[in-house]
């Protein structure tokens, strides 16, 4: 797992690239923690490179969900596909989180 970190005005994307499951999640968890300590309050997941979700992957993103929305910030996510997609459909994660097919679509909807 990679998460490569970029800043487009006051929104924060991390891209999530490999498996997000049982083996990576507690440094994806660390990652968007520390972010999240550090005082950013949008951000957006960026999951085209993402080819696994497993329930602890979705358990970080819930907690980011969780905390955002706590300190009055806001998450989005983007570019999902293949069995990612369909796993968050499947889940009914897609019906929790906003998704959007792009970062763009996603980076103007903060």
């Amino acid at each position: 797992m990679q998460i490569t970190e970029t800043n487009m005005g006051d929104v924060t994307v991390l891209a999530f690239s490999g498996k997000l499951d049982t083996h990576t999640s507690q440094d994806a968890q660390d990652r968007v923690t520390a972010l999240l300590d550090s005082g950013a309050i949008k951000v957006l997941f960026d999951l085209k490179e993402l080819n696994y979700i497993s329930s602890i992957g979705f358990r970080v993103l819930l907690m980011a969900a969780k905390q955002l929305q706590r300190d009055g910030g806001a998450m989005r996510i983007c570019n999902i596909t293949g069995n990612v997609k369909e796993v968050f459909d499947i889940s009914g994660f897609a019906a929790i989180f906003d998704i959007y097919d792009n970062e763009g679509a996603a980076l103007s909807d903060f």
